[in-house]
Order: C-alpha cells, then sequence, then structure tokens
C-alpha cells in the first residue's frame, strides 16, 4: 500500500495546508470579489471582470475618512500600548514587589473578558467622568484593551533573556543606557515588534469596544457594518484585499532579512 504509507509520512503536512487554505478561503473571496461588478447595491454574486473599484477605492463617501481614521487610531493605540507593556513586563520581570502577584493576574483579565464587557465598563467610566466620546475615548480605549497582549508578548521575551549578558556589558564599563540600548534593547526587540503588530492589528479591526465608546465616530469596521446594512461597496474588498496584500509582504520580508541575518551569523 504505498499511498497509505505516503499518506502517514505526509499526514500532518497535508492537515497543516488543509487548515491554512481553511484559513485563507476568506481572504480569497474578498479578493476575487474586489474586482466584480455587481448590478445591485450588494456585493455577494459574481457578475462581471472589473476594475473601476481598484482605480477608485475612495469613490464611497466616507470610507477613506473611517479608514484614515482607523490607521491614526491604530498607530496611536499601538505607539502607548507598546511604552507602556514594554515597562510593565521589563518590572514583572526584573523587579519583586508586594502587588507583582495580583498585577500577573490582572493583566489576563483584558485577554479573558468578553469584549463587550470592557466596553460596557469603558463607557460607564467616561460617561461618569463626563468625558465627550470620540477620537480620545476610543484611543484610551483601545491602548487599554491593546496592553495586555502587549505586556504577554514582552514578557515572554524578556523571561528567556541570559541575564549574564548585560552583565558582561556591565563588566566592560557599559552604562545602565549603554547596556539597555545594545544588550538589553536588541535582544527583547523581537518580542516588543510582536507585541506592537498585534496591538495595530487589534485596534484596527476591534468593533464592539470602539461601537460602545465613539459617539459620532466613524472607524473603517463601523462604516464596513453601517454599509452591510444598506449594501456593501466593493471599494471595501479593494481595502480589505490591499491589507492583507501588505500584511503578507511584510511577513516575507521579515522572514527573509531573519534568513539572511541567520546565514551572516552562521
Amino acid at each position: 500500500m504505498p499511498f497509505v504509507n505516503w499518506l502517514k509520512r505526509h499526514l500532518v503536512v497535508i492537515a497543516g495546508l488543509g487548515t491554512l487554505g481553511y484559513l485563507l478561503l476568506p481572504n480569497v473571496v474578498v479578493t476575487v470579489f474586489s474586482f466584480n461588478n455587481p448590478k445591485g447595491r450588494f456585493n455577494y454574486q459574481w457578475q462581471e471582470f472589473s476594475l473601476d473599484a481598484w482605480k477608485d477605492p475612495c469613490g464611497v463617501s466616507g470610507l477613506c475618512d473611517s479608514l484614515t481614521l482607523s490607521l491614526q487610531l491604530a498607530f496611536w493605540a499601538t505607539l502607548g500600548a507598546t511604552l507602556l507593556g514594554t515597562m510593565i513586563a521589563f518590572a514583572l520581570v526584573r523587579y519583586r514587589f508586594r502587588a507583582r502577584g495580583p498585577i500577573n493576574s490582572l493583566i489576563f483579565l483584558p485577554m479573558a473578558m468578553p469584549e463587550v464587557v470592557m466596553a460596557a465598563s469603558l463607557l460607564t467610566l467616561f460617561l461618569n467622568m463626563g468625558a465627550q466620546l470620540g477620537f480620545w475615548t476610543i484611543l484610551i480605549a483601545h491602548v487599554m484593551f491593546c496592553l495586555s497582549f502587549v505586556v504577554v508578548a514582552v514578557k515572554a521575551r524578556v523571561m528567556s533573556m541570559d541575564p549574564r549578558l548585560e552583565q558582561a556589558a556591565q563588566d566592560l564599563y557599559a552604562g545602565p543606557v549603554q547596556t539597555f540600548l545594545r544588550v538589553t534593547l536588541p535582544i527583547a526587540a523581537p518580542g516588543i515588534a510582536a507585541g506592537a503588530l498585534l496591538a495595530f492589528a487589534l485596534s484596527f479591526d476591534d468593533f464592539i469596544i470602539t461601537n460602545f465608546n465613539s459617539g459620532a465616530t466613524v472607524t473603517f469596521p463601523m462604516f464596513v457594518w453601517g454599509s452591510a446594512q444598506r449594501g456593501t461597496p466593493v471599494q471595501i474588498n479593494v481595502v480589505g484585499t490591499a491589507m492583507f496584500l501588505i500584511a503578507v509582504l511584510l511577513v516575507v520580508v521579515s522572514m527573509v532579512v531573519g534568513n539572511r541575518r541567520n546565514r551572516q551569523n552562521a
């Protein structure tokens, strides 16, 4: 039974490829329908090939404004969550203090808590404070729920660091700032980058928490949800395809750079 033996040897690979294909199938559908020219309001059935949506991605009123707003929120939320999360991760790993155990437990709450609970809690907080719902309330909410993911990613990297490397730098008369910039930060950089990318994706994609705390502000996920009630324009598929291709390009570039560094170090 040659085929059965071959199947047993490659079963894990086949299962992995099948799972990957299943996960990528929605992206393929979105990409295909970004070249569609629907006859009605809904872009759910293939009609004919067209490049009109790609030529004018901002042809739908409010789409590019909401996309720009989401990108701005994601950038600033990533920056704030990465800075705070990195400092918290170093503090939890490197220092011993009384509240260390409870803080470690509290860090996981936003990750385990349903988004609707956190969204309602933040909305109650903002209303009690008399804050005007809009850009700043969304930004504060995004930083709060992205913070835990950054802490977990950076903390895992910091825990795997060898403290003897920093001690060696100090033995060679490197000051605290030099040691951090030339030894600690480069080693922790992959974890920080992973946390930042995760925070950016979570912030850009969030709908529930944003919808509770946005007021009259409309982000891109909210625009997509609102458009789906009236008829999804093809331009939404164009934006989704472009974001997917950019993400794939970043992954490929990072893999190429990493492989080159590994070959140079070898």
